[in-house]
Order: C-alpha cells, then sequence, then structure tokens
C-alpha cells in the first residue's frame, strides 16, 4: 500500500496548503524564470520540502529530476559532505538547456560551524550554475554569512480551515467514511503538522478497514487517552474523590498501555478547555501539570507524579 504523505503531495505550487504568502513570492520567481538562494524556516510537516521540489517541477518541468539534488544534512552533517557530494554536484553544467540547477539541503541547521563556512564559500564560487534551497526548523542555527546570502522564508503551521480541505481531498480520493469529528480530532492531534494528520488518517482507515472512522478510531490510531476519561479523572479528583480518580489513572496506565507524558499532556487540555473550571485554580492547576511533566521527562516515576498531581487537584 502506497503511503500518502507521498501520493498526495502536491505537485504544483498552486496545491501546497497553507502558505500563500510563500507560495505568491515563489511563483514570482517561476514567472521570472529565475531565483536567488533559499533559506526555508518553520516546524516540521509544514511543507518545506514540499514547497521546494513544487518549486523546482514548476521551474524545470519535465526535467526536474535532472537538475534537483536532495540531500539530508542530518545524515551527513559534517564539512566532508559540503566538500565532496555538494561540490561535485554544483561544478556540472544544468541538463537540458535549463539556466541552473538545484540543490536542496534539509534539516541544515544540523550541519556543523566548519561545513556551513565551507558551504558559504561554495554558495558563491558555484552561483552561475547552482542554486541552493536550505531548509531547517529553527534559522539561528544557520550562520549569519549563509543568511545574508538567501531570501529568507517563514512557512508556519496551516490553520485548521486549510487542514480541512486537503485531508477532505485525501478523503474523497480514498472513498473513505469519516465523521466532520474524527477529522477535525486528527487536526487537533497533529498540531499543525500536515505530515501527521496524513499519517494518522491513512492509519485510522487501516484499522477500520473500510467501516466508518469515527473518535474512537482516531484515539486508537494515535494511541492517546479518550478526552472524556480524562474530564472524569479530573472531575473525581476536584471533588476529592482521589480513589476514583487513582482507578481511572491504573485504567489509562494499564488497560490501555497510554504513557506519562500522553496522559499529562491530555490533563493538560482538558484543564485548558474546561468552563467550569474557575481561572485562579487553572493557574494553580496549570503551574502544577508543568512541574509534574518535568519530572516525568527527567525521568521520575510517571505513576507516582500523576498520583500526586490528582492529589493536588483532590486539595483543591
Amino acid at each position: 500500500m502506497e503511503i500518502w504523505t507521498e501520493k498526495y503531495r502536491p505537485k504544483t505550487l498552486d496545491d501546497v496548503v497553507g502558505q500563500q504568502n510563500a507560495v505568491k513570492r515563489l511563483k514570482s520567481y517561476v514567472k521570472a524564470g529565475n531565483m536567488p538562494h533559499l533559506l526555508f524556516s518553520g516546524p516540521a510537516g509544514v511543507g518545506k520540502t514540499t514547497s521546494a521540489i513544487a518549486l523546482a517541477r514548476d521551474m524545470f518541468g519535465d526535467n526536474w529530476k535532472n537538475n534537483f539534488y536532495e540531500l539530508n544534512a542530518s545524515d551527513e552533517r559534517g564539512i566532508d559532505v559540503v566538500r565532496v557530494n555538494i561540490k561535485e554536484y554544483a561544478r556540472t553544467a544544468p541538463f537540458g538547456g535549463a539556466p541552473f540547477k538545484i540543490i536542496f539541503l534539509d534539516e541544515a541547521d544540523a550541519l556543523t560551524s566548519d561545513a556551513q563556512a565551507a558551504l558559504r564559500r561554495t554558495m558563491e564560487k558555484y552561483s552561475g550554475t547552482c542554486r541552493f534551497i536550505l531548509s531547517c526548523n529553527y534559522s539561528s542555527k544557520i550562520i549569519d554569512p549563509i543568511q545574508s546570502r538567501c531570501a529568507i522564508f517563514r512557512f508556519t503551521r496551516p490553520s485548521e480551515e486549510d487542514m480541512m480541505v486537503y485531508l477532505k481531498r485525501i478523503v474523497e480520493g480514498e472513498k473513505i467514511d469519516i465523521d466532520d469529528e474524527a477529522l477535525h480530532q486528527i487536526i487537533l492531534v497533529s498540531e499543525g503538522d500536515v505530515r501527521k494528520a496524513v499519517n494518522t488518517l491513512q492509519v485510522a482507515a487501516s484499522f477500520a478497514d473500510g467501516g466508518k472512522i469515527n473518535l474512537q478510531r482516531i484515539y486508537e490510531a494515535t494511541a492517546m487517552a479518550d478526552p472524556s476519561d480524562i474530564r472524569e479523572m479530573v472531575g473525581q479528583a476536584m471533588k476529592g474523590k482521589f480513589m476514583d480518580a487513582r482507578g481511572i489513572l491504573d485504567k489509562l496506565l494499564i488497560d490501555q498501555g497510554l504513557s506519562g507524558e500522553d496522559i499529562i499532556k491530555a490533563i493538560h487540555q482538558v484543564v485548558i478547555s474546561e468552563p467550569g473550571i474557575k481561572e485562579d485554580k487553572k493557574i494553580i492547576m496549570l503551574d502544577r501539570i508543568g512541574e509534574a511533566d518535568f519530572r516525568i521527562v527527567e525521568g521520575s516515576n510517571a505513576r507516582i507524579q500523576l498520583e500526586a498531581l490528582l492529589a493536588t487537584f483532590a486539595l483543591l
């Protein structure tokens, strides 16, 4: 079975989801038939790699694969990758009469300082035959001399409306039967990561085995807690019924096999969104949630920390 993230990856800039400002600027480069070095910065799964490939397709047409070289800096992050791989490709002439080639360097913020310094010189020397697109999660990790040589694009998380349109395109293409409520939950869980949303939808569809995908299927596919269970647990704790709340916690940890971090995140979402909790209590609860989360991440026993958190809620 084909992976949907690749099957439904946008082929042109017009199909890119939720990056209207970036797409508008990139289209102007395609129209002019020329472009500077580019730096794509933004969180994972928002369309940086997709935009680079779509730009190459629109710029070079059928010859795009011959004039597009993709490299992941997290695989080889030392100076040799610049001196050997990149330099060798950069010095050869473009294919099929194209004005230049594109080197796409993904996760460029993983490059060492020495490698980035060597890359700066390569970008200058071969700019006549080659253009670079650097992709990173944090532009602050790219040295200033490289940033000054690039047009910088800030990729943001797509809106819920944009993600809904994209997911519905896949739903229609795969003929999936799914609730709008379940689609909304996928978008909520993915937190703006389009790749994660598509993967979640594919896993949920495989679980459903041709049946209707509802909220329960999404919880199973993402291995996340049902918010109603979390809401019940927090509610029992706040009523002072600590042992009842602890019983629900046991079910989540043992029967459902959820991790402490999963439960902490779910508790945080419930407390934030629950209108029945007064704001002064919310502040105290969020402070305790943050403290418990930190301790779990640092290696403390998750059960003890979660029980202590519920005990704190009971004291409120």
